[in-house]
């Protein structure tokens, strides 16, 4: 049996270049039967005797019957068919199953915000930064405005929730407002995992949420049309910012994205009206957004320490120094980007600039 395409060839070779069927049959490797009995067919079959019978046919009512009144396996209905004297294997029914039996498809609808109403966040990992002696992880807070696709990226140095919120409060800043709600993915800092089909938010981002009037909403597991945006955002911020990138330290690649969203990202046209650009639809509608609480959200990071028996606690890598009067005692390490203020109570006992080296004394 041959197929449709060697049946043309087969003609063209007889009727339009004129080749004899011994010719025919050498240019295309057949025997000249072959090719004989092809060519006194005016049209291609196929097969000649139409479709070939199954041992599975008389059954077939049956399996429709089955799944019918119940969401049968292919093993359940096999028993079945054998117990009424079904001969074949188990091959040709999963066959005939993977065909008629209805599939469940999930169907997405294209999510729309009102201007200004809605934000997604993200964490994205870019490598590690060497500094010193430290080899620090370098992460990207990455925010964007769903319906202008306004974004804002800054990096840090680590992934911890300090930096997480800094990363909201830079870009409140930047935009002079506040996102009505902002969608969170599934994240290993803001969350505590997801429990059943909900995501449950930390206490902290609660209580950062609260400060800043907005609401979190996590993105629902398994809802792929809901973080399809912020995927492309990151997809584009690693091939059209961070490929290929050079830079010296932290502040140097923050400058560099910095210059990045004002002259390359704010060029790009939206997806819904390309007549405007990004920067256009920003500034129409960047009055619609929330307006920034009159003070600033505490974001120090806290953590306990001991003192030894030297004047010096252990923070991050470094060692920093204390009065000599509190040694064996347990301390609380305030921090944030550049200082490290080390108190017992309410008592400030030293403050330091911070330093991201590894074994430094400072």
């Amino acid at each position: 049996m041959i197929d449709h395409e060697t049946f043309c060839k087969i003609h063209d070779c007889h009727d339009r270049q004129g080749l004899t069927i011994q010719q025919t049959a050498r240019a295309l490797g057949f025997h000249p039967r072959t090719v004989a009995t092809w060519l006194a067919r005016s049209c291609f079959e196929s097969r000649r005797g139409g479709p070939r019978r199954s041992v599975l046919d008389p059954f077939k009512p049956r399996i429709t019957q089955l799944l019918d009144t119940h969401p049968c396996s292919a093993r359940q209905i096999f028993q079945r068919l054998r117990e009424e004297g079904y001969g074949g294997g188990m091959t040709i029914l999963r066959d005939y199953l993977r065909r008629i039996r209805p599939t469940k498809r999930p169907v997405y609808l294209k999510p729309h915000s009102a201007p200004s109403e809605c934000a997604l966040v993200n964490w994205a990992q870019f490598g590690h930064i060497a500094i010193g002696g430290a080899r620090r992880p370098l992460t990207a807070f990455v925010m964007v405005l769903s319906h202008s696709r306004q974004i804002f990226l800054r990096f840090f140095l680590d992934a911890r929730m300090e930096y997480f919120l800094r990363g909201h409060v830079q870009a409140f800043e930047s935009w002079c407002g506040v996102p009505r709600v902002i969608l969170y993915d599934n994240l290993r800092r803001p969350t505590l995992g997801p429990q059943g089909d909900d995501i449950r938010f930390h206490p902290i981002l609660f209580e950062f949420a609260g400060h800043y009037r907005y609401e979190p909403r996590p993105v629902l597991i398994a809802k792929g049309n809901e973080r399809g945006r912020m995927e492309r955002a990151i997809r584009y911020l690693r091939t059209g910012f961070f490929a290929a990138r050079e830079f010296v330290d932290l502040d140097d690649i923050n400058a560099q994205a910095d210059l990045w969203c004002r002259a390359f990202v704010e060029d790009r046209c939206r997806p819904e009206r390309s007549t405007h650009s990004v920067p256009v639809g920003f500034a129409e509608k960047a009055h619609l957004l929330l307006k920034l609480p009159c003070n600033a959200y505490q974001l120090r990071e806290r953590v306990p320490v001991t003192a030894g028996k030297t004047p010096y606690v252990r923070f991050d890598l470094s060692d920093y120094s204390i009065p000599h009067t509190h040694m064996r005692r347990q301390l609380t390490v305030l921090a944030d980007l550049n200082e490290v203020c080390i108190v017992d109570d309410q008592q400030v006992l030293a403050c330091h600039r911070r330093s991201y080296d590894k074994a430094a004394q400072i």
